[in-house]
């Protein structure tokens, strides 16, 4: 097992890196990797990023918007927050969901320092019932990628407002995100340390789970490799915020696996073009193959209802039976 404590600030540029190692350093059983940004807004792959975010505060404001490639609510990040990440092959080939295992190290180091933590809900970590981390997955070819935003300290007015979308927007491009109730790390602890030192405390932690852990240095040439994705990728406003798709028809709902947002064009009763945005998570991210199997299904719900029973929803929807993903096409 190796880790890399990521001493860079930008988000583009550390979501680039999160990429690559999950991407390229598969030798690795297991990858491990602490990172801080400056002020930002991390959007789930398959949100809507217009509806998620205050454009206009967001851009007064210099914070950059990414978009990651795992599932999953849009979150704030600053330099008193700390994310982590966890990179391994699947378990027995297993492609659940196990937040809960992944967040292990970062309840544990809170245990040690005196605080109470519980996981909580679809993938959340809480002290007193208010969110203090919030997680992430996604897979490819045999790994899993989990992430997690951890607030130690962060400036909980400016997450509010960077995350508040006008109502003029909402209307326009769908229901955002319901916000949990959140807190910081820092005031819950009996003795106050640093972001930077609390880093040090779960790598602690993950050394001792791992004793066998060493640290990666990147070669030139990887570090070069990390540069270009972020300029062609994670620096690319075609993917952090793409376009919207015109359609004539709307439709949000939330369910108990994750919020959807779902654009729909018709012809003569017919579908003809769908897309689908949301918190959900999948174990494949790319949703264009469900998106194809509806096209031509007529705008019924008896008939889409019977057009996701002849696939596996389940890779791309996780959580979601083909009856809520149903009312959330149509209703």
């Amino acid at each position: 097992m190796i880790y890399i404590v990521n001493k860079s600030n930008k988000p583009d540029y550390n979501i680039s890196l999160e990429e690559y190692c999950f991407k390229n350093l598969t030798k690795y059983e297991k990858i491990f990797i602490l990172w801080i940004n400056e002020p930002s807004i991390i959007v789930g792959k398959n949100q809507n990023t217009q509806a998620e975010i205050n454009e206009k505060y967001v851009q007064e404001n210099g914070i950059h918007v990414v978009r990651r490639i795992s599932g999953g609510g849009a979150v704030y990040h600053d330099l008193n927050n700390l994310n982590y990440t966890i990179i391994s092959n699947e378990n027995n080939g297993s492609r659940t969901f196990d937040f809960k295992a992944f967040s292990e190290p970062v309840i544990k180091t809170l245990e040690e320092l005196g605080v109470k933590a519980e996981f909580s809900g679809r993938n959340d970590i809480t002290i007193d019932g208010k969110k203090i981390s919030g997680n992430a997955q996604a897979y490819i070819e045999g790994r899993v990628m989990h992430h997690g935003c951890i607030l130690f300290d962060v400036d909980l007015s400016v997450l509010q407002k960077a995350l508040e979308t006008s109502t003029e927007v909402v209307e326009a491009k769908g229901v955002k995100s319901v916000r949990s109730r959140v807190d910081n790390i820092l005031p819950n602890l009996p003795e106050k340390i640093t972001v930077t030192e609390f880093a040090d405390k779960i790598l602690e932690q993950m050394k001792k789970k791992y004793p066998e852990m060493t640290e990666y240095e990147f070669s030139e040439d990887e570090l070069q490799a990390i540069e270009k994705t972020r300029k062609e990728k994670f620096g690319n406003w075609n993917w952090n915020y793409g376009s919207n798709p015109v359609a004539e028809i709307v439709r949000n709902r939330r369910y108990p696996a994750g919020k959807t947002q779902v654009f729909i064009n018709t012809k003569k009763g017919v579908i003809e073009e769908i897309t689908f945005f949301g918190t959900f998570f999948g174990v494949i991210s790319d949703l264009t193959e469900v998106q194809n199997h509806l096209k031509g299904v007529k705008y019924d719900q008896s008939e889409i209802s019977k057009a996701l029973t002849t696939i596996d929803i389940s890779p791309y929807f996780a959580g979601f039976s083909v009856e809520e993903l149903t009312d959330a096409i149509v209703g």
